[in-house]
């Protein structure tokens, strides 16, 4: 059996205070109809941080994710799980193109390093949370 539960394919880790994750995060909920991915809220005061051998300040610079054998993925690479796994296989295969692929993990990294800033957040996380 896998980290939490051989029904989950990743257990994705996001941060649901920032308004964008948050709503990607539903939509990817509202698409899993085989409920094959847990995704798992790190702004939730509920959070284990010691459930994810993942340093907060990483946790929030970048999307990670967890596969059932334990194994961490992080960026782009967990969006590509993710929609591998709810039967979105072509878009996932669209985003392995040369050249597509470079721009995605680009515009992803971009949007990571800026996202608190776009949304309206600090810049700073406060990471001793």
């Amino acid at each position: 059996m896998g980290y939490a539960s051989a029904r989950y394919h990743v257990e994705v880790f996001y941060d649901g205070a920032c308004p964008l994750c948050y709503r990607e995060m539903r939509l990817i909920q509202r698409m899993d109809k085989k409920g094959v991915v847990r995704c798992t809220d790190i702004s939730n005061s509920d959070f284990d941080r010691e459930s994810i051998d993942v340093s907060w300040e990483n946790l929030m610079k970048r999307i990670h994710g967890r596969l059932a054998d334990g194994s961490i993925v992080e960026g782009v690479e967990v969006f590509r799980v993710i929609y591998s796994a709810i039967g979105l296989r072509y878009l996932v295969l669209l985003t392995r193109l040369p050249g597509l692929s470079h721009i995605l993990d680009v515009g992803y990294r971009l949007f990571a390093k800026n996202r608190l800033r776009m949304t309206g957040r600090s810049e700073s996380c406060d990471c001793d949370k």
